[in-house]
């Protein structure tokens, strides 16, 4: 599969890809201007940027594709693990 394509594939899935972008950096900055931000662990830190960029998905593009909330549910499921002693 050709670039083009994969962008052309991910375009009609996803959105325009500066909406998306513009849609999950203001939800990174909200997340990163909270006092409770330096209170996180890099592994929360990461997962809640994951879960923004999920959301601005979700918000920009096809909000029924499923894979999109397994993939929020995974990425919490990291964090969990870690937090009751598994190696992640």
């Amino acid at each position: 599969m050709s670039i083009d394509s994969t962008l052309q594939e991910r375009g009609a899935r996803y959105g325009k890809f500066l909406d998306h972008a513009q849609i999950t950096q203001d939800l990174k900055k909200v997340m990163r201007d909270h006092p409770g931000w330096d209170r996180l662990e890099v592994d929360q830190m990461e997962a809640l940027e994951m879960v923004a960029h999920k959301i601005g998905r979700i918000l920009n593009g096809d909000p029924n594709y499923d894979d999109s909330w397994r993939d929020i549910a995974g990425y919490s499921a990291l964090v969990e693990k870690r937090l009751g002693g598994e190696a992640i």
